[in-house]
């Protein structure tokens, strides 16, 4: 057996669960209460999480010292006798540096508390900034974010282009002239901070899932910028697929006698819906925009029904620019999608364009940093 094949893939730890791995994830427990519901007394929450209420005591105390949670007082409805005291996440005890790397003119970035609202943003323009030089901007942008809050920074998270690992190692980012690049790593030994790194589009899903308005079930989040990618959240976790390239729509090639794509292929779905292309066509002389929106919304519901089909979805979220998305485009999608699917597939299916606005990947980056650091998404 070579040293790469695989021997199965465990359902749980193969040694004991060590004691401080154990503290962490009942700490994690806490604070996914709390961040998810709100307040509540140590007494609401050891009956939340199954832990009894001396470990659950033992664990505030360690957040309160930590700063991550602040005694509230008791609640306005306290019963008869000595009331509980409720506690509640810090949302600005901590803050993220959080970094969308989307764009080919820009890179961008906020300064985001622990309840996903940013509090200060900033902008590095590329200017054709590939390889090395890239690398440069990323660091200089997270370094000035860092400069701009007084709060302890408790991790860098990253929405890049391309095929990301889960090391956060960029594989693939054509855009960027990256290649097998190691961009977690090296913010990381650069600023001495936890960082994470993922595919633009699973940022935004992650932002869309925790901070958005999805519900329950399969949501997907569709990225049009410059390119064009996909990211999914089953069963409350997010999907990489094979050699983390899952939602690489934009490359399935939709007209074969189409535009050439950056990929090496001809007619690509990015080649017809990516924004610049988008705004290219609708801006020629005598071209009926809202006609060629719907056209390439059609387009884009006959390579969603599939996806629709297969996995049952509840949501389908398209994140880029709303002149462009909102509108024709989403209703010939929508149209599409039901048209080319069994009423069981599509039946709750709710297509819409994301509420978080320009902000779903930037939100999804500090997203990537409350799980890793906190176990809270």
């Amino acid at each position: 057996m070579t040293p790469h094949t695989p021997v199965g893939r465990p359902l749980r730890p193969r040694g004991k669960l060590l004691q401080e791995d154990a503290r962490r994830h009942h700490r994690s427990l806490l604070l996914q209460q709390l961040f998810r519901d709100g307040p509540a007394s140590r007494a609401d929450l050891a009956r939340a999480s199954g832990l009894t209420r001396v470990t659950v005591s033992d664990l505030v105390g360690e957040m309160l010292a930590e700063g991550f949670v602040s005694e509230l007082g008791a609640p306005a409805e306290s019963r008869v006798g000595k009331p509980p005291t409720l506690v509640g996440l810090a949302a600005d005890s901590h803050h993220i540096v959080a970094l969308d790397l989307s764009e080919t003119d820009r890179m961008s970035g906020a300064v985001v508390n622990l309840a996903g609202t940013p509090q200060a943003r900033h902008v590095v323009h590329v200017d054709g900034a590939e390889g090395e030089q890239a690398v440069q901007l990323v660091l200089q942008l997270a370094t000035e974010l860092m400069a701009m809050t007084d709060r302890p920074v408790l991790g860098i998270g990253v929405g890049s282009p391309g095929v990301v690992d889960t090391a956060g190692t960029v594989i693939d980012a054509p855009n960027l002239a990256w290649t097998d690049t190691p961009l977690a790593a090296r913010l990381a030994e650069a600023l001495e901070v936890p960082v994470f790194v993922a595919n633009d589009a699973n940022t935004a899903v992650l932002g869309e899932h925790t901070f958005g308005e999805s519900g329950d079930g399969g949501l997907m989040v569709l990225r049009v910028g410059t390119g064009v990618g996909a990211g999914f959240v089953l069963g409350g976790s997010l999907l990489h697929g094979h050699l983390g390239a899952a939602g690489e729509i934009g490359h399935v090639v939709v007209d074969p006698d189409g535009e050439r794509c950056a990929c090496s292929r001809t007619g690509c779905l990015e080649t017809v819906l990516s924004a610049p292309r988008l705004r290219r066509r609708i801006g020629e002389p005598g071209v009926d925009g809202p006609a060629v929106l719907a056209e390439v919304g059609g387009l884009l519901g006959e390579v969603l029904a599939p996806i629709v089909a297969a996995l049952n979805l509840h949501e389908i979220v398209l994140s880029g620019p709303a002149e462009l998305l909102d509108g024709p485009l989403l209703d010939a999608a929508d149209h599409t999608i039901r048209e080319r699917t069994m009423p069981i597939s599509s039946t709750g299916l709710g297509v819409r364009t994301s509420k978080l606005g320009e902000d779903v990947v930037v939100v999804g980056a500090a997203v990537l940093v409350l799980a890793g650091e906190l176990g809270v998404s």
